[in-house]
Order: structure tokens, then sequence, then C-alpha cells
């Protein structure tokens, strides 16, 4: 019995004429990064998402595209936040035009809630929420509340 095409050379997913595809995002990761971009239900975009995908870079990755969007700046500084080595690859006609890698800001405004309830950032306040990045940790500016895991969670 011969052994099926795909199975020597991997299960391909299909190309998407225009969107985004989002790689190299840290194993575990794909549906986080679907939760922040706000897609978690029913959409008319065509998805694909690979995870625990075997890697040169890293042991395992994830990986998603996403037909008919780009990124905002701000939905790429959310996803650094989770995937600090993920590349964003921007596709017309079905060809790459542009491959962005991401950077945690060393701000961050309006994009993280802060997870002291106490913090005036939480109130009724007319104000966005301000962290600072350091050591891989998100230092609120306005209570001093540190957050150093489950960041994920935190992301407006």
């Amino acid at each position: 019995m011969s052994t099926p095409d795909f199975a020597k050379h991997g299960l391909l997913i299909s190309p998407i004429e225009n969107g985004t595809v989002i790689d190299h995002i840290k194993s575990g990761e794909a549906l986080n990064v679907l939760r922040i971009l706000g897609i978690t239900g029913t959409t008319d975009k065509s998805l694909s998402i690979a995870t625990n995908v075997q890697s040169s870079i890293s042991e395992k990755k994830d990986i998603v595209k996403i037909s008919n969007m780009e990124l905002s700046k701000d939905d790429v500084n959310k996803i650094a936040l989770i995937a600090p080595n993920a590349t964003i690859n921007i596709i017309r006609n079905y060809c790459v035009i542009e491959k962005i890698g991401v950077k945690i800001p060393d701000l961050l405004m309006g994009v993280i809630i802060c997870s002291n309830p106490g913090c005036i950032s939480n109130s009724n306040e007319p104000i966005d929420s301000k962290f600072e990045v350091v050591d891989g940790n998100l230092h609120c500016l306005y209570c001093d509340n540190i957050i150093s895991s489950d960041i994920a969670n935190h992301i407006i």
C-alpha cells in the first residue's frame, strides 16, 4: 500500500488571496491571538489555525491565517505581548507584500486591564490604563501593580 502524498509532505493549508498570516506564535497561543483580534465566534473571514507545528526557530509554533483582514498597530502591539517572536505577513493577490516583526512597546496605553480592582484605571474615570514594560512584566503607572503572568487574560 502506498503512502498518501499529503503524508509524505504534510497536510497543506490553502493559501489566502488577501489578508494576514501571523507566524511564529508561541505554541498554544493561537486561540488567544484570535481572541485579542476579536475573532471569537462566527465570522465572515476565512480562518486557518495550525497549532504545535514543527519550527526551525523554536521547537513548536502556532500559525494563524485570516483572510481579508490587515492588523492595526494596536493589534500588533497586543500580539507582541503574548507572541514576542511572531512575524506578521500581509498578503495581497496571494503574495507576501510586507513582513513585519513584532516588538513589545515600552509604554502600553489602553491595551491592558489592571488586575488591581482599586486602580483608578478600573473606575469610571475617563482615563486609559498605562503600563510600562519592565523586564517582561507590566507595571501600572497609576497604582504600581505588577502583572507578571497570564498577560493574555489582561489584554483588552
